[in-house]
This record gives C-alpha cells, structure tokens and sequence, in this order.
C-alpha cells in the first residue's frame, strides 16, 4: 500500500511539473531552441529526477520538447514553416469540430461561450482593441468548441498535440501578428452559427477564420513584407 502512495505522489509530481514546464515554455521563461538541463531544472524547482524524466516525457508527447542526437533535449524552435504546416491542419479538423459541436453542444455551452465573448468583448474595449490574445481568448473559444464535440480523436489532436504549440507561438508574437478586432467579429459570426444549430455553415466560418489567419502568417514571412 505505501509503494502505491508514493507512485501516486510520484504521477502527481510530475504532472504538477508539468504543468509548469509546460506555462514556462509557452511564456517564453525557458525560450524557443534552448538546451534542457534536467539537473538545472530539478534544482531550479526542488525534485527529483524521476517526476521530472516523466514530465519531460509529457513535454515531448505534446511537441514542445525535443530530443537531438548528440545534443539532447531542448525546446522546439517554431519556423513559419511549422506554423504554416499546423494552420493547414487546423482548417479542415477544426471545421469539422464546429459542424459536430453545432449538433452536440447544450445550451448551457452556448450561452457559457456567448458569455465568454463578451468577456473578451469589454477586456478588447478597455485595452483600445489591442490586448485580445493576452486571455489566451483566441484558444480558449476554439478550445471549448472541440471539448464539446466529444470527438476523443479530434480533442487529442487539437487539444493535446497542437494546442500548447499555438499558445506558444501566441504568446511569443501576438502583438505582431494579431488581428484582434477581425478575429472577434468571426467568433461572433462562428458562435450564431453554433447557436441556431447550422452545422455546415459553422464549418465554413470557423475554416475561413483559421484561413485568414495562416493567410497573414504567410504575408510575414513573405521575403517582401
């Protein structure tokens, strides 16, 4: 019994570690492409090597650490590229979620969301229409979209394996690359699609939305921008 208490203590360790690396990471407190020192971090907050190996797992299983050979481990190092790559993805499976969210979410979800959208509606007010993805608010709407469609497939694939990369990128270029006031109104239009149970057009709205925004990714990277 004892030895299942301490590997119970043990999971929970490490996914409280986790958590934390992984909030460090997407911040830009540990940045993009730096080397990982498993004894550095295990001084900086006070483990053992083993819940930190297995939060290093976790961290690797959701693509924001990688392991090079001859190198080790360190943070991944987004390039336009990548994010190019994801944007591509994240048309077509997060129109999807919206046309099976459409069908699958409650009312309570419906009216937890419009609240949601008038929360970043007064926090985009007060900041001058500058601060949207601040609140991670971009996320947490489309976030909540996914869960709601009880896809497990779906959910692990945006919700687990991309969601954290997208934060990231949010979090280290969002001044530069925001549109907060455009991304808003297509929420607006993507949650009345939602909420008078018009699947098909959800999809369409919620793929022209990520459309756009791959769209100014390319226009920043383009050579004459």
């Amino acid at each position: 019994m004892q030895n299942l208490r301490n590997i119970d203590k043990q999971s929970m360790l490490s996914q409280d570690l986790g958590e934390l690396l992984t909030e460090a990471i997407v911040q830009g407190v540990i940045p993009q492409g730096s080397k990982i020192s498993e004894p550095e971090l295990a001084r900086r907050y006070g483990v053992s090597r083993g819940p930190l190996r297995e939060a290093m797992l976790k961290l690797e299983g959701i693509g924001l650490v990688e392991r090079i050979p001859h190198v080790g481990a360190r943070v991944v190092e987004l390039n336009c590229q990548q994010l190019l790559d994801i944007y591509t993805i994240r048309e077509p499976l997060e129109g999807m979620a919206c046309r099976l969210a459409a069908e699958r979410l409650t009312q309570r979800q419906l009216n937890e969301l419009h609240d949601l959208l008038e929360h970043h509606q007064q926090y985009l007010d007060d900041n001058h229409g500058e601060a949207y993805f601040d609140q991670q608010g971009d996320f947490d709407f489309h976030y909540r979209i996914i869960k709601a469609t009880g896809n497990q497939r779906l959910v692990t694939l945006l919700c687990d394996e991309l969601y954290h990369l997208l934060r990231m990128y949010r979090s280290t270029s969002a001044r530069q690359h925001a549109r907060p006031k455009r991304a808003l109104q297509e929420h607006w239009a993507i949650w009345q699609a939602l909420n008078d149970r018009d699947g098909e057009l959800a999809e369409i709205l919620m793929r022209r939305h990520i459309s756009r925004a791959r769209k100014v990714i390319e226009q920043l990277s383009s050579p004459d921008s």
